[in-house]
């Protein structure tokens, strides 16, 4: 398995794992993921990486269907600015390819802002560290396991 299960196996909370088969010409990870397992894109959740103004990391993890809103994000993590950091730097703390970072389990343990529309669901779905492997489980465990606080930054992407 991965590291994200092992972190949850490792805390005895509730959890369930799903996997699908991924389809390589999808150009959005977490929209094939909801799709294929028959849930609303509202219950799953991206994680993204940022670069902060101090050079530093911090991990958003927003649903599918939305857009991180990097000044939300920013605030969030007590930064001025926040941008989209680059695939080297994400992977490099993560441990994990773009397409398969999980917010559970990472090298390094970064910040972490979840969208507090998480908190609507009695469970959510992130990804397990692979591509086709989510692990679904409750917003607030999601939250103690990466130490994580809540608060809204995703933003319509219409």
């Amino acid at each position: 398995m991965t590291p994200a299960v092992n972190i949850v196996r490792q805390a005895r909370l509730e959890y369930r794992i799903h996997e699908y088969t991924h389809d390589a010409g999808s150009e959005s990870y977490g929209l094939e993921a909801a799709e294929k397992l028959g849930v609303s894109p509202q219950r799953v959740f991206k994680t993204l990486v940022v670069s902060l103004d101090n050079a530093s990391l911090a991990v958003a993890v927003v649903p599918v269907c939305t857009m991180l809103g990097l000044k939300a994000m920013a605030r969030a993590a007590g930064a001025k600015k926040a941008v989209m950091a680059a695939q080297a730097d994400v992977e490099r703390a993560t441990g994990y390819v773009l397409g398969g970072v999980s917010p559970l389990g990472q090298k390094k343990r970064l910040k972490t802002v979840i969208d507090e529309s998480a908190r609507n669901y009695q469970t959510v779905y992130v990804s397990a560290g692979r591509r086709g492997l989510e692990i679904e489980l409750a917003p607030d465990d999601l939250g103690q396991l990466v130490g994580g606080i809540f608060t809204q930054i995703g933003q319509s992407s219409s």
